[in-house]
């Protein structure tokens, strides 16, 4: 298990390329909140509380993560990945929905 940890943590160290305070910020704007998909069809996307959590664990000493940390950041990986592999729009990358989806994941394509 410790293994997968160390594999998880380094590809959750490269997907996630936003420090927590920027993050933070991110998450405060109406980009942010006004992207994603909401659970129940209303309240706070899944990508929006993915990235509060992510702030917290980024914040966090490696020997402190928990399973479920670990867990959520394997989560964290797969999701920027797979978006990433979907493409983004081929005109105005730095103002569309999929950028922002991303950066509430904690990945800015831009950074790239």
């Amino acid at each position: 298990m410790a293994d997968d940890h160390e594999q998880v943590y380094a590809d959750f160290k490269e997907a996630v390329n936003m420090a927590p305070g920027e993050l933070e910020k991110f998450l405060d704007s109406d980009e942010s909140q006004d992207v994603g998909q909401k659970k129940g069809g209303s309240g706070e996307s899944v990508g929006h509380e993915s990235g509060r959590r992510i702030v917290e664990i980024k914040r966090k000493k490696k020997a402190d993560l928990t399973d479920e940390d670990y867990a959520h950041m394997k989560k964290v990986v797969g999701y920027v990945h797979r978006h990433l592999k979907q493409g983004g729009p081929d005109k105005d990358v730095e103002h569309s929905p999929w950028r922002y989806s991303l950066m509430n994941w904690g990945h800015d394509p831009l950074k790239d």
